[in-house]
């Protein structure tokens, strides 16, 4: 089984970044939307000069058109576009879509015009509000997709989330604040050190050769 990846997201400050990469961060979030987390392209590249290679940066808006897009990849490095899924985005970096919670997201994800193996799940309106996602219909989708799973995760429930969703990756924000918009070092660590301990526990045992 592959381990469970995590994206920390809402990102702006140096502390943060550091933080970040040092509990082992997969993938780091850049706000380019309306939001307490929001940063401006120049800002993001600057702090993007300290991730080190193999870990995703990911450029995270909502709702966007792909003239905004555009400007903000003209500046920030990105690795990832996070987005709801839109039909005429133009640029080689890859689509991360974005689906909201509702009685018919399955379908969603089914009917979206940009058909991917990956797919994040949050809650229903705007995400970075602490609110969560159905984690019985993300199960439902993650038996089809990979699911990054977002909304209302925490250090205290994330393990709980892992082991009824399965996702491939889960994604946290204001759930590792100390108020809102700003990150805390504890917090980040005890987050990554939670999906760790979820993810061993899933984890098949390893066999010896006289087994």
């Amino acid at each position: 089984m592959k381990r469970i990846r995590i994206k920390i997201c809402g990102l702006t400050s140096k502390e943060a970044i550091d933080a970040a990469i040092e509990a082992g961060a997969d993938a780091l979030g850049f706000v380019f939307a309306d939001s307490p987390r929001s940063i401006t392209p120049k800002h993001a590249a600057e702090l993007a000069q300290l991730i080190p290679p193999f870990v995703a940066r990911v450029a995270v808006f909502f709702h966007a058109e792909n003239g905004e897009i555009q400007r903000v990849l003209e500046t920030f490095p990105a690795d990832l576009v996070q987005t709801e899924p839109i039909t005429d985005l133009n640029t080689t970096v890859p689509l991360l879509p974005v689906f909201h919670d509702s009685e018919d997201v399955l379908q969603d994800v089914h009917r979206s015009s940009q058909p991917c193996s990956t797919v994040l799940i949050e809650a229903a309106g705007r995400g970075g509000r602490g609110s969560k996602p159905s984690w019985t219909r993300a199960a439902r989708i993650a038996r089809e997709r990979r699911v990054v799973l977002a909304g209302g995760l925490t250090p205290a429930n994330v393990a709980d989330a892992i082991e009824q969703v399965h996702p491939f990756a889960v994604d946290v924000s204001s759930g590792v604040e100390s108020s809102r918009g700003v990150k805390d070092a504890s917090l980040i660590h005890a987050f990554a050190q939670a999906v760790r301990n979820a993810d061993t526990k899933q984890r098949p045992p390893m066999q010896t050769e006289d087994q």
